[in-house]
């Protein structure tokens, strides 16, 4: 038992650093997400107001894609998921 920790160590120390890369990441995109949600929302407003429905919709469906509740959120969930599987080779390390 002692040998998989001792192996498991390098891999921990890996995924402590994609770890953190991919939350400041997450944390950058999450910004530029929010600014792109708000301008594409008002290019939607615009085409509806100019008489192009179609664009319209479809710059709201990529409104809601890049705002927290589509894309954002997936990824969100990954990386929840990298911590997780973070916590729990530390746990086996540790314990």
């Amino acid at each position: 038992m002692i040998v998989l920790k001792i192996l498991a160590a390098p891999v921990m120390v890996a995924l402590s650093l994609l770890a953190a890369m991919v939350t400041f990441l997450f944390c950058v995109a999450s910004a530029v997400c929010e600014l792109g949600c708000i301008v594409l929302t008002l290019l939607s407003l615009i085409l509806f107001i100019g008489g192009q429905t179609v664009g319209g919709i479809v710059f709201l469906v990529l409104a809601f894609l890049v705002s927290p509740f589509g894309v954002p959120a997936i990824a969100e969930w990954l990386v929840d998921k990298l911590h997780s599987a973070r916590f729990a080779l530390r746990d086996f390390i540790i314990g």
